[in-house]
């Protein structure tokens, strides 16, 4: 199983920028679809952004559209989400997690089974 692990969270202003990196162990990475989720106190966990195996295929959560950029660099075994313009409501726990699908399109939650273990964002107001 592919090992995860997420960094370049923090305490930001409303309007501010983070740049979140997910690491990978496993040199196949360019096998898996990436996905970034966040869960707030309280809530259920969320759908942010997938990026496809190769890159060339994103898709985004309504909420940060236009807002958000999900990235990844093979050769490094990372994934990225730039967020910019953040907002109070974006406060939470971000996660990657790693989906073996070879299709382009957003893999369903259930074919997401490798996960990192989070990196606290927190949107001041």
């Amino acid at each position: 199983q592919v090992q995860l692990v997420e960094s370049g969270g923090g305490l930001v202003q409303a309007g501010g920028s983070l740049r979140l990196s997910c690491a990978a162990s496993d040199f196949t990475f360019s096998r898996y679809a990436m996905g970034w989720f966040r869960q707030a106190p309280g809530k259920e966990r969320d759908f942010v952004a997938h990026i496809s195996r190769s890159g060339g295929t994103t898709s985004y959560a309504d909420s940060v559209k236009g807002r958000f950029t999900i990235s990844r660099d093979n050769a490094k075994n990372t994934v990225y989400l730039q967020m910019n313009s953040l907002k109070p409501e974006d406060t939470a726990v971000y996660s990657c997690a790693a989906a073996d699908w070879v299709f382009p399109n957003s893999p369903p939650l259930h074919k997401y089974e490798n996960w990192g273990q989070g990196t606290q964002v927190t949107v001041s107001s």
